[in-house]
């Protein structure tokens, strides 16, 4: 459910229904929803563990034999209840377009080189403290055919995991400084600025490693007044 803020019309998480973005037509709800009841083994399971969760899965440039291509970076952050307090041992996946803004997939087109070296999916378990960190390259933008000469900004996709598959949630990772922000209907589907700017990254001298790799800062609040957007999960 959207977070509603006081000033009418704006949401802090994306429309489920946004004409700007098309394919949200095809998949929002036209009826009322109908509620069933969860049973245990929702509500419970599957519990992720540490054993199945390797080192180096969140190194996303280590996974084939040769370096990738492109800008090499490193994303860390914490994920924090509304108290600002850690949210230990949870499972992130992340996925996204390799450097050329192409991603590993059948359905992708994109006149773009794949990277064999690429594969654009990881994952981490965070530690006592919430904290997370993954190497990878920096994605590319790539046109998706919603409007005419549609481009996504270069985003990272963030795959959250609590106790069982009910307490998924998805969102968006952006960069700073983008200029394709203004003309995406996925962006703009958030309709609150300051909700829409909790998705975009700010560079971290800090988790920046000299000679090697630009570091990003990406925070991930769950619940409250200063929650990061999340979404349905499907893929965009």
């Amino acid at each position: 459910m959207s977070l509603i803020f006081p000033r009418k019309g704006l949401t802090a998480h994306p429309l489920n229904n946004s004409p700007d973005y098309r394919s949200t037509l095809k998949r929002a709800p036209s009826q009322p929803l109908i509620l069933l009841p969860h049973m245990l083994s929702e509500t419970t399971g599957p519990v992720f563990g540490h054993v199945a969760v390797s080192e180096t899965d969140s190194d996303l440039t280590r996974h084939h034999a040769g370096e990738p291509l492109g800008e090499r970076i490193i994303v860390s952050g914490r994920v924090l209840d509304e108290d600002g307090r850690p949210v230990p041992h949870t499972l992130i996946e992340i996925w996204q377009a390799n450097a050329a803004g192409r991603y590993v997939h059948v359905k992708d087109q994109h006149p773009a080189p794949l990277d064999p070296n690429f594969t654009g999916a990881g994952r981490a378990l965070t530690d006592a403290e919430g904290r997370y960190r993954f190497v990878t390259i920096k994605p590319g933008a790539y046109p998706w055919r919603n409007h005419h000469n549609a481009w996504r900004p270069a985003h990272i996709h963030f795959s959250l995991f609590g106790p069982s598959f009910l307490s998924r949630v998805i969102t968006q990772m952006y960069f700073p400084g983008d200029p394709l922000f203004p003309f995406d209907p996925i962006f703009q589907s958030i309709t609150e600025e300051r909700a829409r700017n909790r998705l975009i990254s700010r560079f971290d001298l800090d988790t920046t490693q000299p000679e090697w790799a630009l570091g990003y800062r990406f925070d991930i609040v769950l619940r409250g007044r200063e929650a990061t957007p999340t979404e349905e999960p499907h893929e965009h």
